[in-house]
This record gives C-alpha cells, structure tokens and sequence, in this order.
C-alpha cells in the first residue's frame, strides 16, 4: 500500500467519524430540547398546545438525526472495510 493510499484511507476515516460525532450531538441537542419544550407547558395536554407540539417534533426528530447518522457510520465502515479487502 502506498503512502498517499494509507493518507486517503485514514482522512476518509476521519471524515466519517467526524460526521458521525456531529449527527450524534444535533440529536442529543434536538433531544434535549425536545424534553424542555415539552416540559414548559405539559399542563395543557392538546393538539392546539404549539409548544407541546414542537417538542414532540424535536424528539422524533432527534431519533431520525441519530439512526441516520449510525446508518451513514456504518455505511461509511463497511465501504473502507471494502476497499481494505481489495
């Protein structure tokens, strides 16, 4: 393996994981969030509530953000492992 293919090999690596870490905190933030908007006003439990609304969003937003973002991951290893074994 040459020099430039092993630099390749580990900057896509770090890419990867750097996406990875990135979509892991905007979902543990949309999740947080979520929780405190849903907190702020739970005494009025209706459809017309608009911040009981919004935090529901963000929690089913955040679970979206972070199996995107293990999916991406995992996509991302399976390809490097691929180009390992040619």
């Amino acid at each position: 393996m040459s020099t430039k293919t092993a630099v390749a090999e580990r900057q896509t690596a770090r890419e990867g994981k750097s996406l990875f870490f990135a979509m892991h905190v905007a979902s543990w933030v949309a999740l947080c969030v979520g929780v405190v908007l849903c907190l702020i006003d739970i005494g009025h439990f209706s459809d017309n509530n608009m911040l009981l609304m919004m935090g529901i969003g963000f929690l089913v937003g955040s679970v979206f953000t972070y199996t995107i973002g293990t999916a991406m991951n995992l996509v991302h290893k399976r390809k490097s492992e691929a180009e390992n074994d040619l």
